[in-house]
């Protein structure tokens, strides 16, 4: 039952993200990043009501948390997951595994996608 909670949540979590990229490029025209940046800002306030409103009452019973903070934000977006865990590190007093976490996160992406978009270009040019 957990699993299809998270693929349910994972699935309107996209959709969802899709939504709000369509909206903005038409907003702010097709090549405009303000779709990632709204889903990256909500999906980080997102979790962090759901585990404050959680860490103040009662934990999450599991099938809300595998529909609602795995699956629905997961798929919406994992920006929320990184978020939430940098903040997390600080909140204990781990400043620089917090920095690690998102500088790592950051440096490490943009040099795997640059990497990525390199070996795709060379692949797409041996066939």
């Amino acid at each position: 039952m957990t699993w299809l909670l998270v693929a349910v949540g994972g699935a309107a979590g996209s959709v969802l993200r899709f939504a709000v990229g369509r909206w903005a490029g038409s907003h702010w025209g097709p090549d405009t990043v303000m779709g990632t940046l709204i889903v990256n800002v909500t999906g980080s306030f997102l979790i962090g009501l759901l585990v404050g409103i959680s860490l103040e009452r009662a934990p999450l019973p599991e099938p809300v948390r595998s529909f609602a903070a795995v699956g629905f934000l997961g798929g919406y977006t994992t920006f929320s997951t990184l978020s939430l865990e940098s903040v997390r590190l600080i909140m204990e007093g781990e400043f620089v595994r917090a920095a690690a976490n998102v500088g790592g996160s950051i440096i490490a992406g943009l040099g795997a996608a640059f990497l990525g978009l390199l070996m795709g270009n060379v692949a797409a040019r041996a066939w």
